[in-house]
This record gives structure tokens, sequence and C-alpha cells, in this order.
């Protein structure tokens, strides 16, 4: 069992340096949690606002919307990658005369699902974690006015968490960047909160 892992681990690994693909995994990741996280942010907040008191609202709401958008970022990233690699493989086709090397094949397939996965799973799980207060107050565990003001924090701090870690990629301050995406977040409050208010 362990020197399979270690094998299907190290063919990831291979596959990705061939394709240079761990770039793009890493941009499709941030992007599309930073978009589910900002997604169920508004979303728990406007709730909050129009006062809504059943969890099971918000829940629904939150999930349906983070589902759409890992289905359209999967297929819509499946697409994309697949048309992009086709067209490399029948680059190196053509500059090779039809003796390109069948890892270049295998590495291609892989990473259009691996690509495509990230792509799509990555907004359900920044929208799990702050919805997840929500599924305990459904289940009576805390209440609906605790579970706002956790999710609400939950959010704020996946947004930094996120900004943490392109810090890291860019080799720079991670700090900033995620004081720069809470900036972000506290930015969306206040729209979201005049609207509100304009609206009333």
């Amino acid at each position: 069992m362990g020197n399979s892992l270690k094998e299907i681990s190290k063919k990831i690994r291979t596959y990705l340096h061939i394709t240079k693909a761990s770039g793009i995994a890493r941009r499709y990741f941030v992007m599309n949690g930073f978009d589910g996280a900002m997604t169920t942010f508004g979303i728990i907040l406007g709730s909050w606002i129009a006062g809504v008191a059943k969890p099971e609202v918000v829940l629904l709401a939150g999930s349906g919307a983070c589902l759409a958008m890992g289905v359209s970022g999967f297929f819509g990233a499946l697409m994309a990658e697949k048309a992009e690699r086709e067209r490399h493989l029948k680059e190196m086709e053509e500059a090779t005369k039809n003796r390109v090397n069948p890892i270049h094949y295998r590495a291609a397939r892989f990473v259009v699902i691996y690509v495509a996965l990230i792509d799509g799973l990555s907004p359900a799980l920044t929208a799990a974690i702050a919805l997840s207060p929500f599924m305990l107050a459904s289940i009576k565990i805390i209440t609906v006015s605790s579970a706002f003001t956790i999710s609400l924090a939950l959010s704020m701090a996946t947004l930094f968490l996120l900004g943490i870690y392109l810090g890291k990629i860019a080799k720079e301050n991670g700090w900033l960047y995620g004081a720069a995406m809470l900036a972000v977040g506290a930015l969306t409050a206040i729209i979201i909160l005049a609207t509100q208010l304009l609206n009333t």
C-alpha cells in the first residue's frame, strides 16, 4: 500500500513537471477559492442583514451558489485545458515528426482532470468552511445568531489564509497579502451594507 502510494505520488509529480501545470493549478485554486469565499461571505452577510432566522435557508443559498460555481468551474477548466493540451501535443508532433514520447499524452490526460478538479472543488471547500456553523445550527448544536458570527469570522479567516498562501507563492510578505484579502472582504461588507441601507 505504502509503495503504491509512493509510486502514484511520484507519477503525479512527473506529470506536473512535464506539463508545467503546478502554477496553473495554484492559480485555479486561489481564484476559485477566493470566488467561493466571497460569494458565500456575501450570501451570509446579506442573510444576516435581512434577518434570516432559518439556517437551512442560508445553507441552501450558499451551497447552491457554490455548487453552480464548482460545476461551471470544473467543466470550463476541463474544456479549456483540454484544448490547450491538445494544441501543445500537436505542436510537439509537428516538431518531432510524430515521435512524441507517450508519457506526454498520459501527462496531458491526467493534468486536464487534475486542473479541472481543483478548479471545481476549491469554491466548494471555502464555501463548506463558511457554511459549517449553519450545519451545526440546523441540528441545534449552536444558535443561528452564533452561526452568523462564527461563519463571518471563518470567511474572513479563509480570505486571510488565501492571502498568506499567495504571499508564499510570490515569495513576499504573506501578511501583506492576507491584509489585502481582508481589505477586499471589508470593502464587500461595506458595499452590501450600503446597498441594504439605500434600499430601506
